[in-house]
Protein backbone atom coordinates (compact mmCIF):
# COMPACT_ATOMS: atom_id res chain seq x y z
CA UNK A 1 0.00 0.00 0.00
CA UNK A 2 1.64 3.54 -1.05
CA UNK A 3 1.55 6.23 1.17
CA UNK A 4 -1.60 8.87 1.56
CA UNK A 5 -1.80 12.23 -0.08
CA UNK A 6 -5.22 12.46 -0.34
CA UNK A 7 -7.44 14.74 1.26
CA UNK A 8 -6.33 14.80 4.87
CA UNK A 9 -9.03 16.66 6.35
CA UNK A 10 -11.46 13.23 5.39
CA UNK A 11 -9.15 11.32 7.08
CA UNK A 12 -9.03 13.57 10.41
CA UNK A 13 -13.25 13.47 10.31
CA UNK A 14 -13.12 8.83 10.04
CA UNK A 15 -10.98 8.64 12.49
CA UNK A 16 -12.11 10.83 15.54
CA UNK A 17 -13.97 9.37 18.25
CA UNK A 18 -16.50 11.68 20.47
CA UNK A 19 -14.15 11.87 22.83
CA UNK A 20 -11.23 13.37 20.98
CA UNK A 21 -13.00 15.46 19.33
CA UNK A 22 -10.83 18.13 21.53
CA UNK A 23 -7.76 16.93 20.17
CA UNK A 24 -6.29 16.21 16.63
CA UNK A 25 -5.99 11.91 15.97
CA UNK A 26 -3.71 12.42 13.64
CA UNK A 27 -1.47 15.73 14.62
CA UNK A 28 1.46 14.53 12.10
CA UNK A 29 -0.79 14.42 9.19
CA UNK A 30 -2.12 17.88 9.47
CA UNK A 31 -2.53 20.72 12.21
CA UNK A 32 -5.58 21.63 10.71
CA UNK A 33 -9.03 21.18 12.50
CA UNK A 34 -12.03 20.04 10.25
CA UNK A 35 -15.46 22.58 10.81
CA UNK A 36 -17.56 20.21 9.70
CA UNK A 37 -17.70 17.45 12.56
CA UNK A 38 -19.99 15.03 10.96
CA UNK A 39 -19.11 11.78 8.56
CA UNK A 40 -17.53 12.48 4.96
CA UNK A 41 -20.98 11.99 2.79
CA UNK A 42 -23.54 12.58 5.16
CA UNK A 43 -25.20 15.18 7.25
CA UNK A 44 -25.04 16.22 10.47
CA UNK A 45 -28.76 14.81 11.65
CA UNK A 46 -27.77 11.46 9.79
CA UNK A 47 -24.43 11.51 11.22
CA UNK A 48 -25.49 11.86 14.45
CA UNK A 49 -27.78 8.78 14.37
CA UNK A 50 -25.36 6.61 12.41
CA UNK A 51 -23.32 7.26 15.53
CA UNK A 52 -25.50 6.56 18.16
CA UNK A 53 -27.07 3.39 16.55
CA UNK A 54 -23.66 1.91 15.67
CA UNK A 55 -21.91 -0.33 17.77
CA UNK A 56 -17.61 -0.22 16.86
CA UNK A 57 -16.43 -4.22 16.82
CA UNK A 58 -13.33 -5.22 17.98
CA UNK A 59 -11.58 -5.74 14.59
CA UNK A 60 -13.24 -1.77 13.86
CA UNK A 61 -11.24 -0.86 16.86
CA UNK A 62 -8.17 -2.07 16.13
CA UNK A 63 -8.26 -1.42 12.86
CA UNK A 64 -8.92 1.88 13.56
CA UNK A 65 -6.01 2.50 15.74
CA UNK A 66 -3.54 0.90 13.30
CA UNK A 67 -4.66 3.83 11.05
CA UNK A 68 -3.61 6.34 12.97
CA UNK A 69 -0.40 5.05 13.61
CA UNK A 70 0.10 4.96 9.86
CA UNK A 71 -1.51 8.38 8.87
CA UNK A 72 0.01 9.79 11.47
CA UNK A 73 3.20 8.89 11.14
CA UNK A 74 3.20 8.96 7.34
CA UNK A 75 4.53 4.99 6.92
CA UNK A 76 3.05 2.39 4.65
CA UNK A 77 1.22 -1.08 5.61
CA UNK A 78 4.58 -2.41 4.73
CA UNK A 79 6.62 -0.48 6.67
CA UNK A 80 4.49 -0.67 9.65
CA UNK A 81 4.55 -4.31 9.79
CA UNK A 82 8.37 -4.61 9.40
CA UNK A 83 7.90 -2.29 12.84
CA UNK A 84 6.09 -4.53 14.61
CA UNK A 85 8.20 -7.74 13.60
CA UNK A 86 11.35 -5.48 15.49
CA UNK A 87 9.18 -4.53 18.47
CA UNK A 88 7.62 -8.46 19.12
CA UNK A 89 12.02 -9.00 19.45
CA UNK A 90 12.46 -6.19 21.79
CA UNK A 91 12.77 -6.76 25.69
CA UNK A 92 10.31 -4.20 26.29
CA UNK A 93 6.65 -4.48 25.98
CA UNK A 94 5.63 -4.55 21.76
CA UNK A 95 3.18 -2.20 21.90
CA UNK A 96 5.98 0.98 23.54
CA UNK A 97 8.68 -0.87 21.66
CA UNK A 98 7.06 -0.02 18.54
CA UNK A 99 5.97 3.78 19.21
CA UNK A 100 9.76 4.13 20.61
CA UNK A 101 10.90 2.97 17.02
CA UNK A 102 8.15 5.17 15.35
CA UNK A 103 8.83 8.07 17.49
CA UNK A 104 12.38 7.89 16.96
CA UNK A 105 12.58 8.39 12.75
CA UNK A 106 14.17 11.33 11.57
CA UNK A 107 11.00 12.91 10.10
CA UNK A 108 8.91 12.33 12.90
CA UNK A 109 11.87 14.24 15.45
CA UNK A 110 11.98 17.29 12.82
CA UNK A 111 8.73 17.40 13.41
CA UNK A 112 8.57 16.89 17.11
CA UNK A 113 10.87 19.62 17.62
CA UNK A 114 8.85 21.88 16.04
CA UNK A 115 10.89 22.51 12.70
CA UNK A 116 7.82 22.15 10.58
CA UNK A 117 4.22 21.89 11.58
CA UNK A 118 3.52 18.52 10.27
CA UNK A 119 5.52 15.14 9.42
CA UNK A 120 4.71 15.45 5.46
CA UNK A 121 6.84 18.68 5.13
CA UNK A 122 9.43 17.04 7.70
CA UNK A 123 9.77 14.15 5.29
CA UNK A 124 10.21 17.11 2.57
CA UNK A 125 12.90 18.46 4.19
CA UNK A 126 15.00 15.25 5.25
CA UNK A 127 14.52 14.24 1.50
CA UNK A 128 16.00 17.05 -0.04
CA UNK A 129 19.07 17.16 2.14
CA UNK A 130 18.44 20.01 4.69
CA UNK A 131 18.93 18.21 7.86
CA UNK A 132 21.64 17.25 9.68
CA UNK A 133 22.46 14.59 12.19
CA UNK A 134 25.77 14.99 14.16
CA UNK A 135 26.92 17.60 11.31
CA UNK A 136 26.46 14.87 8.56
CA UNK A 137 23.43 15.26 6.00
CA UNK A 138 20.48 12.75 6.03
CA UNK A 139 18.62 12.52 3.42
CA UNK A 140 16.41 9.18 4.58
CA UNK A 141 13.22 9.87 6.72
CA UNK A 142 13.16 6.76 8.12
CA UNK A 143 16.49 6.95 9.64
CA UNK A 144 16.35 6.11 13.13
CA UNK A 145 17.92 8.58 15.48
CA UNK A 146 19.44 7.33 19.24
CA UNK A 147 20.12 9.09 22.16
CA UNK A 148 22.15 11.97 22.35
CA UNK A 149 22.31 12.55 18.24
CA UNK A 150 21.97 16.19 17.16
CA UNK A 151 19.64 17.58 14.45
CA UNK A 152 20.13 20.64 12.59
CA UNK A 153 19.24 22.44 9.62
CA UNK A 154 21.61 22.71 7.12
CA UNK A 155 22.31 26.69 6.53
CA UNK A 156 24.84 26.91 4.32
CA UNK A 157 22.61 27.54 0.93
CA UNK A 158 20.92 30.87 0.10
CA UNK A 159 17.79 29.26 -0.12
CA UNK A 160 18.20 26.80 2.96
CA UNK A 161 18.50 30.46 4.89
CA UNK A 162 15.39 31.51 3.12
CA UNK A 163 13.60 28.36 4.52
CA UNK A 164 14.76 28.88 7.86
CA UNK A 165 13.52 32.41 8.03
CA UNK A 166 10.12 30.79 6.98
CA UNK A 167 10.52 28.07 10.09
CA UNK A 168 7.62 28.20 12.71
CA UNK A 169 8.58 28.98 15.94
CA UNK A 170 9.54 25.98 18.12
CA UNK A 171 6.24 25.87 21.06
CA UNK A 172 8.55 25.11 23.80
CA UNK A 173 5.84 24.05 26.40
CA UNK A 174 5.15 21.32 23.55
CA UNK A 175 8.34 19.90 23.84
CA UNK A 176 8.58 15.74 24.92
CA UNK A 177 10.53 15.82 27.63
CA UNK A 178 13.01 13.10 25.42
CA UNK A 179 14.40 15.85 23.09
CA UNK A 180 15.99 19.27 23.91
CA UNK A 181 16.27 22.60 21.99
CA UNK A 182 19.28 24.27 21.57
CA UNK A 183 18.36 27.04 19.50
CA UNK A 184 14.57 27.66 19.18
CA UNK A 185 14.50 27.74 15.58
CA UNK A 186 16.60 25.34 13.65
CA UNK A 187 19.02 22.59 16.05
CA UNK A 188 18.10 20.51 18.69
CA UNK A 189 18.91 17.26 20.43
CA UNK A 190 17.76 13.64 21.85
CA UNK A 191 18.36 12.94 25.05
CA UNK A 192 17.40 9.68 25.27
CA UNK A 193 14.69 6.96 24.18
CA UNK A 194 11.09 8.22 24.40
CA UNK A 195 8.39 6.98 27.16
CA UNK A 196 4.75 6.36 26.62
CA UNK A 197 3.37 9.55 27.83
CA UNK A 198 5.67 11.52 25.22
CA UNK A 199 3.85 10.48 22.68
CA UNK A 200 1.78 13.22 20.82
CA UNK A 201 -1.69 11.82 20.10
CA UNK A 202 -4.03 9.28 21.43
CA UNK A 203 -3.73 5.64 20.98
CA UNK A 204 -3.90 2.99 22.02
CA UNK A 205 -0.87 0.67 20.69
CA UNK A 206 -2.07 -2.79 22.64
CA UNK A 207 -5.14 -2.84 20.11
CA UNK A 208 -2.23 -2.38 17.00
CA UNK A 209 -0.06 -5.01 18.56
CA UNK A 210 -3.59 -7.72 18.21
CA UNK A 211 -4.05 -6.72 14.70
CA UNK A 212 -0.83 -7.64 13.58
CA UNK A 213 -1.33 -10.89 15.95
CA UNK A 214 -3.18 -12.54 13.35
CA UNK A 215 -0.55 -11.63 10.32
CA UNK A 216 2.64 -12.95 11.91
Amino acid sequence: MSRYCGPRLRVVRRLTSKKEESDLPVPGLTSKKPRIRHLPGRTAELSAKIQSQKKEKPYQARLKEKQKLRYHYGVTERQLLTYVKLARKSKDGTGQALLQLLEMRLDNLVFRLGITPTIPAARQLVSHGHILVNNHRVNIPSYRCKPEDRIAVRIDRASTRSLLDNLPVTNLSRLPNHLSVESPRSTGSVRHLPEREAVGFPINELLVVEYYARKL
